[in-house]
């Protein structure tokens, strides 16, 4: 059988998924970047019901499986489920759909490197030196602690992003797999092995595993600085 791999990777059907994945990593990983670092230093920083209560929740995608995760987003996103109703227009087997999935998916791993530091025996050192000498707490937030976790900052985002470029299961659930709209590189991965085309299947899995890769190396550079 003749196989081409130079056609395989300029042709449309493989380009268009991987452009999707880019665009969805680009927005996703800006989110948990935003999102991400406040959320981890309230996290480290405060006590009580309500921080166990945000922690678990942050913490589930890492435990409970991506497809019922997928599902449960969808009752609650969908046209007729709670958070549907206020947004108006359906996110679903869209573009925010798949954003959502793989902002979702990545965010543990771009928190808890970062509370993890924040928590930290130095870094809690460093904060009560800061207190003594009358520094307020959002001075030792952004003065004292996130330059202390800038390595934990780092590699967050570089696992976050790895996590959302993998991720499948809420990708299906919320994007929908439509071709030529939400199918990611990940689902296209499975769309060739479904259709027999395990050629197509093998490039897109090399593309996804040298960014991968690339990311791990990227990673270890950062952990040992």
């Amino acid at each position: 059988m003749d196989f081409n791999l130079v056609a395989t990777i300029s042709d449309s059907s493989t380009l268009n998924p991987l452009a999707l994945s880019g665009r969805v990593l680009a927005v996703s990983g800006m989110l948990q970047l935003v999102l991400g670092i406040p959320l981890a230093c309230w996290l480290a920083r405060s006590r009580g019901p309500l921080n166990s209560i945000v922690d678990t929740a942050i913490t589930l995608p890492l435990v409970f499986p991506p497809v019922a995760m997928g599902f449960g987003l969808l009752l609650l996103l969908g046209r007729q489920g709670p958070m549907g109703n206020l947004l108006g227009e359906s996110i679903i087997f869209s573009f925010p759909g798949l954003v959502v999935a793989a902002f979702i998916a990545g965010l543990p791993l771009a928190v808890k490197p970062i509370q993890a530091a924040l928590r930290s025996a130095e870094a809690t050192r460093l904060a009560e030196v800061a207190a003594v000498l009358g520094k307020s707490e959002i001075v030792i937030v952004l003065i004292v602690l996130l330059p202390y976790a800038k390595r934990s900052i780092a590699a967050g985002m570089l696992l976050a992003l790895g996590r959302s470029l993998g991720e499948v299961g809420m990708t299906l659930m919320l994007g929908g797999n439509v071709i030529g709209r939400t199918n990611t590189l990940s689902l296209e991965i499975y769309n060739a092995v479904f259709n027999g085309e395990f050629e197509r299947a093998m490039v897109l899995s090399l593309i996804i595993g040298t960014v991968s890769i690339a990311m791990f190396v990227i990673l270890k550079k950062v952990s040992d600085t």
